[in-house]
């Protein structure tokens, strides 16, 4: 497959965890102090949410030789 929409995908995911994590442990929401409540926020939302529907695939790969 396409290793650098991978890598971006989980770059992406992992930020969005990061960003949970700092909302569950301090109630700091990260994308929101960066970019307030705009359309902004919204579209990096919806990019997270995204990359993590598409690294639902990497299930279906895990067997598989990813080289």
């Amino acid at each position: 497959m396409n290793k650098a929409l991978d890598a971006t995908a989980l770059t992406i995911g992992i930020i969005g965890a990061i960003n949970w994590g700092l909302i569950g442990f301090f109630g700091f929401n990260l994308v929101a102090f960066l970019f307030g409540t705009s359309w902004l926020a919204r579209v990096i939302y919806a990019i997270v949410g995204l990359c993590g529907l598409y690294l639902f695939t990497f299930y279906g790969r895990s067997g598989q030789n990813m080289d």
